[in-house]
C-alpha cells in the first residue's frame, strides 16, 4: 500500500470514529445543560450580533465576560438616550448570561422605566408618538422580565419585580384594564412568595393587589386572615385594607366596633383611614372609609370644618394629560 493510500485509509478510519462519537458526546452534552452543569447554549441570531467572537464565546469561558463589557456599552447608551441600542444590547447580554439576575432587571428596568419616562416627559416627538413608545417601552419591560423568569423559575426577586411593574399606579394605563393588571400584579407577588428565598413582604404586596381587583373581595379577606396569622408586625396599609374588607363582607357590624377590634386605637384608624381615602392615586378600596371616618371625627371632636372628607380629593392618574395639550 503506497504511503498516500494509507493516510487516506487512515483519515477514513478517524472520520469514522468521529461520527461514531458524535452522537454519544452531543448527549452527553445535552444532559449535562440540562443538569445545569454547562451554561446554556447560545442563541444564533447573538452568535451572529457578536461577530468573530462567537466561536471562542461559544465555549463559555468568555461569555461572562463579554456580557460585562456589553453591560458597560449599555450604561454608555443609556446615558446617551439612545433607547434602542439599549435594548439591543441587553437582549445579546441576557443570551450569554441567562442566569444572572441582574442583566433581566437592569434590561427591563431601562426600558420600563427609564426609556418610559424620556417619552413621558422629555421627548419633542409629536403627542401620539410619545404616547405610543411610552407604551411600547412599558410592555417591552414587561416581556423581557417574563423571559427573565421563564430563563431563572426558582429566582423570586425577578416574580417580585413583575409584581412591582404591574401595580405601579405611573404604568398601569400601558396595560389596558386596572383590574386585569393588579390580578396579574397579584399571582406575580404570590409566586415570588411561593418560592424559596422570597422577600419577606411579597405576599403582603399580593394582597394590596388582589384588594384592587373588582370581584375578588372575598378571596383578599382570606389572604388578610392568612397573613395576619403569621404573627408579625404589620405595617398601617394593612389594618386599613383589613378593616373595608371586612366592612364590605358584613356591613351589619357596628363600625366602631370594627374600628376597635381592627386598629390599635383609634387615632391610629383615623390616620390611617384618613390616608387611604386621600390616596386616590393607589386605588385602593374604600368600602366603609367615608364612614368611619365621620364616627372618629365626631368621637374625637374634630370640627366640621377640619374634617378630611371635606378636601378636595385628586382622580387616579389619567395618563392623557401627559401626553394631550390642555384645553
Amino acid at each position: 500500500m503506497t504511503q498516500g493510500k494509507r493516510y487516506a485509509v487512515l483519515g477514513l478510519a478517524i472520520l469514522a470514529a468521529g461520527g461514531l462519537r458524535m452522537p454519544f458526546e452531543r448527549q452527553i452534552t445535552d444532559d449535562l445543560h440540562q443538569a445545569g452543569l454547562l451554561p446554556p447554549k447560545l442563541e444564533q441570531r447573538t452568535g451572529e450580533k457578536i461577530g468573530q467572537t462567537f466561536s471562542a464565546v461559544s465555549l463559555g469561558g468568555l461569555r461572562t465576560l463579554v456580557a460585562t463589557f456589553l453591560n458597560l456599552r449599555a450604561f454608555t447608551f443609556f446615558t446617551e438616550q439612545r433607547w434602542g441600542e439599549v435594548g439591543d444590547t441587553f437582549e445579546m447580554i441576557v443570551d450569554l448570561a441567562p442566569r444572572t439576575r441582574y442583566y433581566w432587571d437592569t434590561g427591563s428596568w431601562h426600558q420600563a422605566y427609564n426609556a418610559a419616562s424620556h417619552f413621558l416627559y422629555e421627548s419633542e416627538l409629536p403627542p401620539l408618538r410619545r404616547k405610543a413608545n411610552w407604551r411600547a417601552s412599558i410592555l417591552r419591560g414587561r416581556e423581557f422580565l417574563e423571559r427573565g423568569i421563564r430563563n431563572n423559575p426558582d429566582d423570586p426577586i425577578l416574580k417580585h419585580r413583575l409584581g412591582t411593574l404591574l401595580s405601579d399606579p405611573n404604568k398601569i394605563a400601558a396595560f389596558g384594564n386596572p383590574g386585569e393588571a393588579y390580578e396579574k400584579a397579584y399571582e406575580a407577588y404570590m409566586a415570588a412568595a411561593d418560592t424559596p428565598g422570597s422577600l419577606s413582604f411579597s405576599k403582603r404586596f399580593a394582597l394590596y393587589s388582589l384588594a384592587r381587583v373588582p370581584g375578588r373581595e372575598k378571596d383578599a379577606l382570606e389572604l388578610i386572615i392568612e397573613i395576619e396569622s403569621e404573627g408579625g408586625k404589620l405595617p398601617p396599609t394593612f389594618y386599613g385594607l383589613s378593616y373595608t374588607l371586612k366592612y364590605h363582607e358584613d356591613r351589619s357590624r357596628s363600625i366602631l366596633a370594627l374600628i376597635d377590634s381592627t386598629f390599635p386605637s383609634r387615632p391610629a384608624a383615623y390616620e390611617t383611614l384618613s390616608s387611604q381615602w386621600q390616596r386616590t392615586r393607589d386605588r385602593f378600596p374604600l368600602f366603609g372609609v367615608a364612614e368611619a371616618i365621620a364616627l372618629l371625627e365626631s368621637d374625637m371632636k374634630i370640627p366640621s370644618v377640619e374634617s378630611v372628607l371635606k378636601e378636595d380629593l385628586q382622580p387616579p392618574m389619567d395618563i392623557e394629560d401627559y401626553f394631550m395639550p390642555k384645553k
